[in-house]
């Protein structure tokens, strides 16, 4: 089992920044990818960023690409997402995710087998 445990949400006006965190227990976190999705009221959870065990590679949804930046520290167990030039669209409940890096990095929600609780971002106009 991995624990997931998000924080850094928060109620922003649009063009400010949030950074996120998630910290990870329970299993060799190096073992897992990581990713963000993204939950908007009524509307279905979407991808919006992954990077795979290492920290080497990083995607982005289009949406995001520019302003969204991904990170990890395997030696804290975090993987951070740093969210600049926040639009209202933005708005929406954060989750981080894992998945087992046999599986290569997907955008795919049903891929990822541990999930946090999520972390509610709320970017005013």
């Amino acid at each position: 089992q991995v624990q997931l445990v998000e924080s850094g949400g928060g109620l922003v006006q649009a063009g400010a920044s949030l950074r996120l965190s998630c910290a990870a227990s329970g299993r060799t976190f190096s073992d897992y990818n990581m990713a963000w999705f993204r939950q908007a009221p009524g509307k279905e959870r979407l991808f919006v960023t992954t990077i795979n065990w290492s920290g080497g590679t990083t995607y982005y949804a289009d949406s995001v690409k520019g302003r969204f930046t991904i990170s990890r520290d395997n030696a804290k167990n975090t993987v951070s997402l740093q969210m600049n030039s926040l639009k209202p669209e933005d708005t929406g409940v954060y989750y981080c995710a894992a998945a087992l890096r046999a599986r290569g990095l997907v955008f795919d929600l049903r891929k990822y087998d541990y999930w946090g609780q999520g972390t509610q971002v709320t970017v005013s106009s």
